[in-house]
């Protein structure tokens, strides 16, 4: 009975708040019909409905369908997931400070934070849980945010912790504490010249640690260039992408203008102050996986002609999210306008708002994508992402590498290396010799690794083909033979990508004893996206003529 009775009270509510609607809407009649329909067919369903179905699971469901029908971004929080999006903002919350992954049916520490409670308390990268505060930890069942929820809780209080750790079972007592993600987590020098900042986050102070950094590499170095690296960097805050760009950016410079149905939406975000430095040669890092914020800084700084962009094309998302309450603690992360780049461009790859019959969307096609012009007339086009101005491929979509990272293969090594030598050089000196590689691929072959490559899947799709086609009898000899010849060079593509492979497995054996820092570090030896960059500062002739139309 109070079932029906909270049920038919949500009823009332949405007809009441029907007349609630946004500035410029036009249909609120529509808007009053159908809230009036939902809570009249939310009611008759918990009070009609054969079996007796979850009212949560229920709402959960409708709110997720409907949301679904707009784009990725707009999400419902719920008061359990509050915290995230707060973590996502501000970089922070009270947990043990660790990284905490999947491979297969395992659930395990990918990375322990240097200088936070899981790494002071003896945890380590590879270190399998088996049981987090009493509960067993089932990989078949559960997924990482079943664990992370263990892990975090209040600061100062204990959570034990059990793991295997190659054959032994051992047990840790860590102290929650304030766990503080930093945006910058490394800066140097590359050459006694070139400076290097990582930037993989745009949460609270991201804009003060880039300018902080900046500050300390001309204090301390003859600098000459700098390196700004937003690769594998999602995004976050808009006021802090304005405020990085203005380490760079003259004051008064027009970073990014916004532009939605509302009118709190529609804004023109300017460098507000001096800029750090705003003379020094700058190279922007991107990639795929360079979004959000990360397109606003590099597509502020290329049409600015502030400095050049260096990589691979970005994400392409060109859209704006804000956080709005709802009752009871919950939130709706709405996309409330689309961003564009100085020049007047937006980004965005991906049209939400016109999609195929069977509800799919497409990337913008090339023959709707518009050009404009950087602050020196070089053509730059919209609706595509950020394409740099000096575009390195890189071999990433090898199956074999791709299979090894996702199955855990270097993972796994870097963990039993990591417990027969219990020092490295520095991330600068540390290299993959032959005997090295040599013993990596025994480790693979001693695994239990398979993968099919591209070849074999269209040998496979030829073998039906010739079934259907009543050619596969006469053909089974010449198709074995091509079988055995592919399946024998697969044991060749360990050796034949070694330099693809390599520099993950380094990368992955230093982060064992150095972390992020010294897996970024590291990285100056062998990243080509960073020595074409370093290339191209070095010389001030070709890095101006990059910049001119």
């Amino acid at each position: 009975m109070m079932k029906r009775v909270l049920i038919g009270v949500l009823a009332v509510t949405l007809a009441f708040t029907a007349g609630f609607v946004t500035e410029g809407s036009d249909n609120y009649f529509e808007i009053s019909k159908n809230l009036d329909i939902f809570g009249k067919l939310y009611r008759e369903i918990n009070t009609y409905y054969v079996d007796d179905p979850d009212p949560n699971e229920l709402m959960r469901t409708g709110i997720d369908a409907m949301l679904g029908t707009l784009d990725p971004y707009t999400n419902y929080i719920s008061e359990e997931a509050a915290s995230d999006y707060e973590f996502l903002t501000t970089g922070s919350y009270a947990g043990i400070g660790a990284l905490i992954g999947k491979r297969g049916d395992r659930l395990l520490v990918m990375e322990p934070y240097e200088a936070y409670p899981a790494q002071q308390a003896g945890l380590k990268a590879g270190d399998v849980l088996l049981e987090v505060a009493g509960t067993k930890i089932d990989g078949k069942t559960m997924d990482v945010s079943n664990v992370r929820d263990l892990l975090r809780g209040e600061q100062g209080t204990a959570v034990e912790i059990v793991v295997k750790r190659g054959e032994e079972k051992l047990s840790f007592s860590v102290k929650r504490g304030s766990i503080h993600i930093n945006n910058v987590p490394y800066y140097g020098m590359i050459t006694d010249e070139i400076g290097y900042i990582a930037l993989t986050g745009f949460t609270q102070d991201a804009g003060l640690e880039v300018e902080e950094a900046l500050k300390e590499l001309s204090r301390k170095n003859d600098l000459k260039g700098v390196i700004l690296d937003l690769r594998d960097n999602p995004g976050g805050r808009l006021d802090e992408a304005v405020n990085v760009t203005n380490v760079f950016a003259d004051k008064d410079e027009l970073i990014v203008e916004t532009r939605g149905r509302i009118a709190t939406s529609r804004r023109k975000h300017f460098a507000r102050k001096a800029a750090t430095d705003s003379k020094i040669p700058l190279a922007v890092l991107v990639n795929g996986k360079s979004a959000s914020a990360s397109e606003i800084v590099a597509g502020a700084i290329q049409d600015l002609d502030r400095g050049i962009i260096v990589g691979r094309r970005s994400f392409g998302k060109g859209l704006v999210q804000n956080i709005r309450p709802l009752s009871y603690n919950t939130q709706l992360k709405v996309t409330i306008a689309k961003y564009y780049t100085p020049s007047g461009r937006c980004i965005q790859a991906i049209n939400y708002a016109e999609r195929n019959e069977d509800g799919s969307v497409a990337r913008i096609p090339d023959s709707l994508k518009h050009a404009f012009t950087t602050s020196n007339g070089r053509v730059v086009y919209d609706g595509g992402g950020i394409e740099p101005d000096l575009n390195i491929n890189k071999q990433t979509s090898l199956t074999l590498v791709y299979e090894l990272d996702a199955q855990g293969v270097i993972f796994d090594f870097a963990t039993v290396y990591a417990e027969q030598h219990a020092t490295i050089p520095s991330p600068r000196d540390f290299r993959i010799d032959d005997a090295l590689y040599a013993s990596f691929v025994d480790y693979v072959k001693s695994q239990d690794f398979t993968y099919v490559t591209d070849a074999e899947k269209k040998l496979k799709s030829l073998e039906e083909i010739l079934t259907e086609e009543s050619y596969a009898e006469q053909l089974s000899g010449s198709m074995a033979a091509l079988k055995r010849q592919l399946e024998a060079r697969k044991d060749l593509d360990l050796n034949h990508h070694r330099d693809v492979i390599a520099p993950m497995l380094r990368t992955e054996i230093i982060k064992r004893y150095y972390f992020e820092r010294g897996a970024l570090e590291g990285a100056f030896l062998d990243d080509v996206d960073i020595l074409e960059a370093v290339s191209r500062l070095q010389s001030k002739e070709t890095y101006q003529q990059m910049l001119k139309p």
